[in-house]
């Protein structure tokens, strides 16, 4: 079935010339086209003409985004999203002055997520799940990561990503699933964690592998939770096991697991809010993703990542909302967009570039989706406006009215 897109006001292709992310300054070229279709085939992108030189005749479906902008489908990158329970009484605690890491310490933050997930039936996670990502179709999202890291142990760790598995075959978006065993030490280990890291290096890491039910390791590299010998012990057994490799680092405290993640060829590194000054040039000149999380910055009121620094010294950057029940309890990728450009100096330009190509990079899907390129996913998001700066000049406002899987049209407004 051959279908074509026709009329759109503007097409964002962020062309990426067959290179798949988008470097430093590159981020603000979107190479966006007027008076251009976008010919499917087969549910991949066929090519782009020129209106002049379509002939609806040889079409069996006509898309007609009269007065509409369409942008490759949104990716987030990072998130939380298979979780159970509440801390709203933890967020009434940090609007009472106390911290994310003293409320961590007092039982609360990750550990009371554990327990709700832990008293969840697998049935009861799908289901909690899927509603909050028919949301994030309704953005825009074609592709989605997902980790673990509320189970905690061999059982609930394994329930979270068969939840994730059977998510990606039911719902028409991809995702992306993460195994994040080591997010921090359960109470039942506490005074333990080298005897915890034992665990996820020789139970949980080769029966995930095993059965298929991640494509990436994660570990949270922070004083709170592992240190960077850890993390290597863990991402060591890991690329044995053929998982590739994230890191949660640089968010409270340096460290040293920035380093670690670029000896040990990570995907991507996330957080980054207190990167030190001397760091920004060596963990831009690499070819990792550069993940950053505004959200995190704006829920627990601290400082954000040097966005625009890193950018300006040729990062490849990319933007997800970390969508959790804690630190960034945050579904709305647009406004994660604004935030970017208003408090990381980012430009739209920039944004856009860092949810689409360069997140498809941080996940490893750049080669298939992340741009209007031929030959890749017709994965699109399109939205009710004739200009595509208003999608991050509207803060926190939905502006997309279809979702574009594969060539079908999952979602509409």
């Amino acid at each position: 079935m051959k279908k074509i897109i026709h009329n759109a006001a503007q097409i964002v292709t962020i062309n990426t010339k067959g290179k798949n992310y988008k470097r430093g300054n590159e981020m603000n070229d979107l190479d966006v086209l007027t008076d251009h279709s976008i010919v499917i085939a087969n549910g991949n992108i066929e090519s782009i003409r020129h209106n002049d030189e379509v002939n609806h005749s040889e079409f069996d479906e006509v898309i007609d985004l009269s007065g509409k902008v369409i942008s490759p489908g949104f990716i987030d990158c990072h998130t939380h999203t298979v979780f159970a329970g509440s801390r709203a009484n933890e967020f009434k605690m940090k609007l009472a002055g106390v911290d994310y890491e003293e409320i961590a310490r007092q039982g609360g933050g990750i550990i009371s997520t554990v327990k709700a997930v832990r008293q969840s039936t697998e049935e009861e996670l799908f289901e909690i799940a899927k509603e909050r990502i028919e949301y994030f179709i309704s953005q825009g999202i074609t592709t989605l990561e997902i980790k673990s890291g509320y189970g905690l142990d061999f059982e609930n760790e394994i329930k979270i990503l068969k939840v994730v598995k059977r998510l990606n075959e039911e719902l028409p978006i991809d995702i992306v699933s993460t195994f994040l065993g080591a997010h921090t030490t359960p109470p039942e280990y506490k005074g333990k964690q080298n005897e915890y890291v034992d665990l996820v290096i020789n139970e949980m890491l080769p029966f995930v592998a095993e059965n298929s039910l991640a494509d990436y390791c994660d570990v949270f590299c922070e004083a709170t939770a592992f240190s960077t010998e850890q993390t290597k012990r863990i991402f060591q057994k890991a690329t044995d096991l053929n998982l590739r490799l994230k890191l949660h680092t640089d968010q409270f405290n340096n460290l040293g697991g920035l380093g670690l993640a670029l000896e040990m060829n990570a995907d991507s590194v996330d957080h980054l809010e207190v990167l030190a000054e001397e760091d920004i040039s060596k963990v831009a000149q690499s070819e990792m993703a550069i993940v950053l999380l505004p959200g995190v910055s704006f829920f627990l009121d601290y400082g954000f990542a040097p966005g625009r620094k890193l950018i300006d010294n040729n990062a490849v950057v990319a933007l997800s909302t970390d969508y959790n029940p804690g630190s960034s309890h945050i579904a709305n990728l647009n406004f994660i967009m604004s935030l970017a450009a208003l408090k990381m100096k980012m430009s739209i330009e920039q944004t856009i570039s860092a949810v689409t190509i360069n997140a498809a990079k941080a996940i490893n899907v750049h080669v298939r989706t992340g741009s209007i390129e031929a030959n890749k996913k017709a994965d699109f998001a399109v939205f009710d406006t004739n200009e595509y700066a208003d999608i991050v000049y509207n803060v926190g406002k939905n502006l997309n009215c279809m979702t574009i899987k594969n060539g079908e049209v999952i979602y509409q407004k």
